[in-house]
């Protein structure tokens, strides 16, 4: 028989009878969805904060944010930059992954809500913003798995639901009242 370590439980929805799937797999995905999501939205936050990768840096998204409305467009430009990139970097190491996941997802709330008269499907439509927000928050959910940091931390090494759902309550809070600021 194997160790708990190994295997996972069984669920109702696979039965007693279904074979088990080792936990390192699941781990090891966590980890690059992690790795993907985390570094994506940290090199977003760059382009913001530093004009990397082509972006505008603090000037030119502090004049696009002027231009969706935003008050104080300047440093809108660097929460934002500073949200995704510290909030994707958190992702990628497994650092207060609840908070650094509700981040991201708050972030993107407010980039749909910008985009949303254009449609679903890319390059208008919201469809990127909208899966990235959705992975945030499944991983707020499930946490980062047994490869990330928050393991090494007390009141973190094990995961807790309530931990991911307020972290996300907290994250749609902030980006509601961030888009209530928006003339």
């Amino acid at each position: 028989m194997a160790s708990p370590t190994t295997l996972s439980r069984s669920t109702a929805a696979s039965g007693p009878d279904a074979p088990a799937v080792p936990t390192r797999a699941y781990d090891i995905g966590l980890l690059v969805l992690r790795l993907a999501l985390g570094l994506t939205m940290a090199a977003h936050g760059a382009q913001k904060l530093f004009g990397w990768f082509g972006g505008g840096g603090v000037e030119g998204t502090g004049m696009f944010f002027a231009s969706l409305g935003y008050p104080s467009p300047e440093a809108f430009a660097v929460v934002a930059g500073l949200t995704e990139t510290l909030g994707g970097l958190g992702l990628a190491l497994g650092l207060f992954t609840p908070l650094a996941a509700a981040a991201v997802a708050g972030t993107l709330v407010n980039a749909i809500a910008v985009k949303w008269g254009g449609g679903f499907f890319a390059p208008e439509g919201v469809e990127y913003e909208l899966l990235i927000a959705l992975a945030a928050v499944a991983l707020a959910l499930t946490g980062p798995g047994r490869i990330a940091v928050d393991r090494m931390l007390p009141r973190l090494r094990t995961h807790r639901l309530a931990y991911g759902v307020a972290a996300v309550v907290l994250g749609a809070v902030v980006a509601g009242v961030t888009l209530l600021l928006r003339h």
